[in-house]
C-alpha cells in the first residue's frame, strides 16, 4: 500500500505542484488550503508525512501543528515545513525539514524518502 502525504497550503499552484509530484512517484495525496480545514482531512486521511505552509489564512501553520500534534495518534506524524517565510527553521522545532520557496523539486522528494521510504 503507498504511502499517503498531506499538502497543506493556500496556494492552488503549490497544492496541485506537490501532489502531482507525489502521485508521480508512487505516493497517494490529500490536501487542505488552510490549517482550519486541515484537521478534518487529517483525521479523515491519517496521512504518513504532511507538508505545511505557515502563513495562511484562518490558521496559521504553527497552530495548527500545535492542535494536531497534541493528538496522541498525530504525535509522532513527520512534517516538512516548505514556506516563503524567513526564520521558518524556528516555527516549528519538531519538523524534519524545512524548506523555502521556490523550493528544488528534486530537494523535497529526497526528504520524504528519507523520511517514509518510497
Amino acid at each position: 500500500m503507498p504511502k499517503k502525504i498531506m499538502v497543506v497550503d493556500d496556494d492552488p499552484a503549490i497544492v496541485e505542484f506537490l501532489t502531482s509530484l507525489f502521485k508521480d512517484n508512487g505516493y497517494e495525496t490529500c490536501s487542505a488550503s488552510d490549517g482550519s480545514l486541515a484537521l478534518e482531512v487529517l483525521e479523515r486521511e491519517k496521512p504518513d508525512l504532511l507538508t505545511l505552509d505557515l502563513e495562511m489564512p484562518e490558521e496559521w501553520g504553527p497552530r495548527f501543528y500545535r492542535k494536531f500534534s497534541q493528538k496522541p495518534e498525530f504525535k509522532e506524524l513527520p512534517v516538512i515545513v516548505i514556506s516563503g517565510l524567513s526564520g521558518i527553521h524556528l516555527a516549528i522545532r519538531k519538523a524534519v525539514a524545512t524548506v523555502n520557496k521556490p523550493f528544488d523539486p528534486k530537494q523535497v522528494l529526497e526528504i520524504v524518502k528519507n523520511t517514509i521510504g518510497s
